[in-house]
């Protein structure tokens, strides 16, 4: 049976042989892929599934630079290249849609002296982005095929067209995912649970309502609200492990060919989803007063968008959003086993890069659980992020 609210704890202690703190798209990746490796799991989230940044708007799923390969380069295009099975896969059991395309992207050109550094990135894509049989373009243009889509006046020395680019709908996907959990049962979803405490000498976690949960491992995937709860396990962890780096979009409702590619241009998205709806984003804030509330940044974010693609300049404002991203102390992110606590696992951080490989992490960390090594290049474990804390504290 699939419990959805926190009275399912009432009648006495729970257990699991693996216990998820946190409903966002880490937590739900792994609840999934912990059920389909017959693990006895419970999944608990506070404040309501993907009721973070994992139910943002924005949903662009783009890869890095085709330059300078390394293993995190090579991580992050192999997780781009699977979600699109795992997707498809969650489709065909549940029969929803994600909202998920290989658009591409268009990347405008505005100044002459890019032209040269993006013509070299077209020939490292021929090498780093031809792999498993599949190869993608990125391939300079001296203006784009579609009319106004960005506008000329942004592309001066022609646009880049990247092929592998891609687009998913985060609300549309973390209730995919829900939906696949809830119909086959088996795993527990405790909804509106906050967790206060994790006891890691008697492998406890505490409820704000006073409810215990047994574990025989944790994973915490709490988004920003994983960083107090793994500080405050020990005194390993007495040390700032990441914080909260605001963001703001918006949504605007205009009858847009679902095919046209995502449009970037220095930090600003532009991206086309089913539905008739186009996200913008998205600002990238460090200091801010109020995380989740909109301002005068987002007015300018969408003023610009108007500019880049005047099409959208009658469009609807269906919905403004802000929310917190989590940015571990070593901005990749935050996974694997506590150094001290070897059955307290973190998924966590990772700022925007996450949302697309967070399948891919779940896998890893749900192997590590099981004995195996961690996948993952070395900046993304855990115990790499509290040795780059404590250094930063003076404490080592």
């Amino acid at each position: 049976m699939v419990m959805s609210d926190k009275t399912a704890a009432m009648s006495g202690q729970l257990r699991a042989d693996l216990v998820i703190v946190g409903g966002g798209i880490m937590g739900l990746w792994a609840a999934l892929k912990a059920e389909r490796r017959g693990i006895d799991t419970i999944l608990i989230d506070g404040d309501g599934i993907a009721s973070g940044a994992s139910g943002g708007l924005l949903g662009a799923l783009m890869a890095h630079m085709p330059d300078r390969w390394n293993e995190k380069k090579q991580l992050q295009f192999e997780g781009l290249l699977s979600l699109e099975a795992e997707i498809a896969a969650l489709e065909s059991e549940t029969g929803l849609s994600a909202g998920y395309q290989r658009c591409g992207r268009l990347i405008a050109l505005p100044k002459p002296h890019l032209r040269p550094i993006a013509q070299r990135h077209s020939a490292e894509a021929a090498t780093n982005w031809n792999q498993e049989g599949r190869a993608f373009d990125w391939t300079v243009l001296d203006e784009s095929p579609f009319a106004d889509w960005p506008s000329p006046k942004f592309s001066e020395a022609g646009v880049v067209f990247d092929r592998l680019a891609g687009r998913v709908s985060p609300r549309a996907l973390t209730a995919t995912i829900r939906a696949r959990l809830e119909r086959s049962g088996r795993v527990r979803l405790l909804v509106g649970a906050a967790v206060q405490s994790i006891d890691a000498q008697a492998s406890q976690v505490k409820l704000a309502d006073g409810t215990v949960i047994g574990y025989g491992d944790l994973l915490v995937a709490a988004g920003v609200g994983s960083f107090p709860l793994l500080e405050a396990i020990g005194p390993a962890l007495r040390k700032p492990l990441g914080r909260g780096v605001k963001g703001q979009a918006a949504l605007l409702r205009l009858d847009l060919p679902t095919d046209l590619p995502l449009l970037y241009l220095d930090g600003l998205y532009v991206v086309p989803h089913e539905g008739e709806l186009v996200a913008i984003g998205s600002t990238s804030e460090n200091t801010f007063e109020h995380p989740f509330s909109t301002d005068g940044q987002l007015d300018d974010l969408i003023a610009a968008a108007r500019e880049l693609a005047p099409m959208l300049g009658g469009a609807e404002i269906v919905e403004r959003w802000a929310g917190l991203r989590p940015k571990a102390v070593d901005r990749d992110p935050m996974v694997g086993p506590h150094p001290d606590h070897p059955r307290v696992h973190a998924l966590a951080g990772g700022f925007k890069v996450s949302f697309g490989i967070a399948h891919r992490l779940a896998d890893a960390v749900l192997d590590s659980i099981a004995g195996g090594a961690l996948q993952l290049p070395h900046g993304f474990a855990f115990a790499h992020h509290v040795s780059v804390a404590a250094r930063r504290t003076g404490d080592e």
